[in-house]
């Protein structure tokens, strides 16, 4: 039989504790400003993690450093281009990964301001994806840009700004081509709209996106010692091209190491952990994996960076 009465205790007052008063979050008040708002949560778990994001972009920009900005399509259909642009125009962002879906959904808000079909609806008569104007406009600018020596992401984003769009402002591609911004689109034959029509041509699409990985791999020599790698929204594409990216950087003799990773999305997904957050900084650096939809997280972490900057 046990007996209680030989339990050993302590005083808590002598333990570690984590959490602590001086952490907690500050009430809420009418009028407060931004920055007030960020200072008042709570310097714990996910709070804290955003304010370091925040504080490591803009150190990365001060010191001249790379910060990449790697998304999934779903940030672009959320109505979240204007933030993208505006860290362009600021300066923030130094280098644009996309998936191929990330430049259908942009071409079309230039188009016509608006995008995303119901899938459901047309699948069920094999109209999904068969919009005309998309995939010819796509596919010639991939088969015309690769003829002319560019990467898949310049060739789309060059063909739209040299084409009288209603709604070019808006588009992500058109403002990174204006303000020198490389775009790196990734493509998977097979998942993208585009490719089931007839115009849709493999080898350029293929050869362009290549062309496109050594630009990221570029790229990626700019984050050494300070900078910063972010992924909003892609579960496997991207994380899977930066690895290989960074691994091919470090293959030729670049030293990339000491910087900051960050994965955001609406759950935990497995590639992202491993591929973005952990094993690209073992060597030295730090990675954060932040929960949250992005049409909150995008503008809340944008807007903690421009007030600093």
């Amino acid at each position: 039989m046990i007996n209680p009465k030989k339990v050993k205790t302590y005083s808590v007052k002598s333990r570690l504790s984590k959490v602590n008063k001086g952490d907690f979050a500050a009430k809420p008040v009418k009028a407060k400003s931004f920055s007030g708002f960020l200072e008042s949560l709570p310097n714990i778990l996910k709070a804290k993690d955003l304010r370091a994001v925040s504080s490591d972009i803009v150190v990365a920009r001060k010191k001249n450093k790379g910060v990449i900005f790697m998304a999934g399509a779903h940030v672009i259909k959320c109505g979240l281009n204007p933030v993208l642009i505006e860290l362009i125009k600021k300066k923030v962002i130094t280098c644009i990964c996309l998936n191929g879906a990330g430049i259908i959904h942009d071409f079309e808000i230039a188009l016509q301001g608006k995008t995303s079909e119901d899938v459901a609806a047309n699948l069920k008569t094999g109209k999904f994806g068969m919009g005309r104007e998309t995939a010819d406009f796509l596919n010639c600018a991939a088969r015309e840009g690769v003829k002319k020596g560019f990467g898949l992401g310049y060739a789309v984003a060059n063909a739209i700004a040299t084409t009288d769009l209603a709604n070019r402002d808006l588009s992500l591609l058109y403002n990174a081509y204006k303000y020198k911004v490389p775009v790196c689109v990734f493509v998977g034959i097979g998942t993208d709209i585009i490719h089931q029509h007839p115009s849709f041509d493999a080898a350029a699409t293929a050869t362009g996106s290549l062309r496109d990985f050594h630009i990221l791999v570029q790229n990626i020599r700019s984050v050494n010692q300070g900078g910063v790698v972010l992924n909003f929204g892609s579960a496997v594409m991207l994380p899977e091209v930066f690895l290989k990216a960074l691994n091919l950087a470090r293959n030729l003799g670049n030293k990339v190491k000491d910087f900051t990773t960050a994965n955001f999305d609406m759950i935990y997904h497995y590639r992202p952990s491993q591929n973005v957050v952990s094993r690209p900084i073992s060597s030295g650096g730090k990675g954060y994996y932040i929960i949250g939809h992005h049409e909150i997280m995008l503008p809340l972490l944008a807007q903690s960076v421009i007030e600093k900057i």
